[in-house]
């Protein structure tokens, strides 16, 4: 019985694709064979898609437990699993904003402080204690808890992004028409990104202002990184981003090692961009909650500045990741070139907007294209059209962006608000073709 209802549904999809070649459609209400019931075909594609989907969102998520685990197993010496099994630094404890006296006690007690780092603007710092010898990381958490109950104490949880970039040759895309030209009166605003290291030397970046942060000053462009600031802010003669030349602040928390994207690492970047006075703040990586983390995401919004954060690619059966899920943050989904929600999105109340996160191209470096997919692409298009409505940190500023955007919004899946799309598709006509990406980087793609 399995084998004739696949047949039937093979023969449906071929019979449904012919009409589409032919440019009609047919309808499938039933088949019915000798001395069987009634097979209806519709809702045997129907099962069936829905069990590919369902494949297809338990892979994207093994993909990032296959992450977590070989990091675990290659960098051991310095990272291990906490008890849900999620990446921290090994015998490294977070204490925000501790008392002299805590310190001392600490220090009384074995604790080294390893990295001290002052919150600037946040009227807070965050400070890394390393555990004793032969003190596992989990008893660390516990006795300092125990020694400061008032205090705040984590883990030193690592973040991953949430997308991948590859090459794409025999790929095809809707490509959208591309946003208007920023009038050459109109002031460049400013716009934030939390990520891997950005290759400024991109076509796509040429005359457009960036400033990196972290890495002592190093420049160490990633794919990633790259891939969503051109998202954010890149501006070519084939190729726009959300908000095309805006101003860039990029703070690098990987610095091109595996273990980057550290609690610390995120809350110094976030700290270096409220002292820059950076009104937007996109954040494409995903991870566990983290009691230091939500504090400092807390204290920036509060001051009037937006955080928009790609709610991963776990599976919408996943529980929710973070940043994306704090509350007021505005977590991100992503959709195919059919508006279709990734079958890897994760969903929920944290989903706020979708965007275009599939069947397109972002720079790479070395000034070339790659094809992109996942929630990390449409956190920068949602994050660049808010930012195009604030011009400081404002909390009323704020409120109107996200409602003016709410109010722009093409309402998918069921009817208002819900957890697959949230409030609904923007940002749809920033959809860089993904043909980009089988063509030579040519002089005049800068061209502006």
């Amino acid at each position: 019985m399995l084998r004739l209802l696949l047949a039937v549904a093979l023969l449906a999809v071929a019979q449904a694709s012919q009409a589409q070649i032919g440019g009609g459609a047919i309808g499938l209400p039933g088949v019915r064979l000798p001395g069987l019931p009634e097979v209806n075909v519709p809702r045997v594609q129907n099962d069936l898609t829905r069990a590919a989907d369902g494949i297809g969102s338990q892979a994207a998520a093994n993909v990032r437990r296959i992450r977590i685990r070989d990091l675990l197993r290659a960098q051991r010496n310095v990272v291990e699993a906490d008890p849900r099994g999620d990446p921290i630094m090994r015998g490294e404890v977070l204490a925000l904003s501790p008392s002299d006296a805590t310190l001392a006690r600490a220090r009384a007690a074995g604790y080294e402080v390893v990295r001290d780092r002052a919150l600037d603007g946040l009227d807070a710092r965050i400070v890394v204690l390393q555990a004793p010898a032969g003190t596992s990381t989990r008893r660390a958490l516990r006795q300092l808890r125990s020694l400061d109950p008032a205090g705040n104490y984590d883990f030193n949880h690592l973040y991953f992004d949430s997308g991948t970039v590859s090459p794409a040759a025999g790929l095809t895309a809707q490509a959208g028409s591309q946003p208007p030209e920023r009038p050459a009166s109109a002031a460049a605003h400013r716009v934030g990104l939390i990520d891997g290291g950005v290759d400024a030397q991109h076509p796509v970046f040429h005359d457009i202002s960036v400033h990196q942060h972290g890495c002592g000053g190093a420049s160490m462009p990633s794919e990633h990184g790259t891939a969503v600031a051109s998202l954010l802010v890149g501006s070519a003669e084939q190729f726009r981003g959300a908000a095309p030349g805006e101003e860039l602040f990029a703070a690098d928390v990987y610095c091109g090692q595996p273990t980057g994207a550290a609690v610390d690492a995120v809350a110094d970047a976030f700290s270096w961009l409220v002292g820059e006075h950076v009104p937007v703040i996109n954040v494409s990586l995903v991870g566990p909650p983290n009691a230091l983390l939500e504090a400092v995401v807390l204290r920036v919004i509060a001051r009037g500045y937006l955080i928009v954060a790609a709610v991963g690619n776990d599976g919408p059966a996943a529980p929710p990741l973070y940043p994306a899920a704090y509350r007021d943050v505005i977590g991100v989904t992503a959709v195919d070139a059919h508006r279709r929600v990734l079958v890897e999105a994760g969903r929920g109340p944290q989903v706020k907007f979708a965007a275009p996160g599939a069947d397109m191209a972002a720079a790479c470096p070395a000034g070339k294209f790659n094809a992109v997919r996942g929630t990390s692409f449409a956190a920068p298009i949602v994050a660049g059209l808010l930012s195009l409505d604030m011009s400081a940190p404002d909390t009323a500023e704020a409120q109107r962006a996200v409602q003016a955007l709410i109010h722009s919004a093409i309402d998918l899946g069921a009817r208002g608000p819900d957890k697959v799309y949230g409030n609904g598709l923007v940002g749809d006509e920033v959809r860089p073709d993904l043909a980009l990406v089988t063509r030579s980087t040519h002089p005049d793609l800068a061209k502006h």
